[in-house]
């Protein structure tokens, strides 16, 4: 629905199956289970919850485990990745989105199994195939990470 000729309607969850056919991650790596509050060229919530059943947990820490600031931030790339493919509606057949700049990152709490990553990222600028973007990863109201990245379409 729109509530003007040619505008989208905001707000749109995006279900599993979608997060797969925009971006090409695969387990153990595909780090977004779902998107919601998505809104074209502006922001997108991504969703991840975190299971003990991740290998990552056998050696990171197994007797306190940790999700790793990286994954905590790729996932919020990815996040970005889902938004930017479904504005561009990007064919992924032969490009794919390709993280190249993190700036301003900061960890701020730990995630651990059995919290749900909130991911809200939100667009600062886009020119073509270039996006520059602004993430965080919420645990409930609690801020576990944030940055500015950078992401474009490239060919595989």
């Amino acid at each position: 629905m729109s509530d003007k000729a040619g505008e989208v309607a905001a707000g749109i969850s995006i279900d599993i199956a979608e997060v797969m056919r925009r971006i090409p991650h695969r387990y153990p790596f595909l780090l977004v289970d779902r998107a919601e509050d998505y809104h074209p060229h502006q922001s997108i919530v991504g969703i991840k919850c975190v299971t003990i059943n991740e290998a990552v947990f056998q050696g990171h820490f197994p007797a306190w485990p940790v999700m790793p600031g990286v994954m905590i931030v790729e996932a919020i790339a990815q996040s970005g990745a889902v938004l930017m493919s479904k504005s561009l509606d990007a064919d992924i057949h032969g490009k794919t989105i390709a993280l190249f700049s993190i700036d301003d990152c900061r960890f701020r709490s730990p995630v651990r199994p059995g919290d749900v990553l909130r991911m809200p990222v939100e667009v600062l600028r886009a020119r073509g195939d270039v996006f520059k973007f602004r993430g965080r990863a919420m645990v409930g109201d609690k801020v576990a990470a944030e940055a500015e990245f950078a992401a474009m379409v490239v060919e595989t």
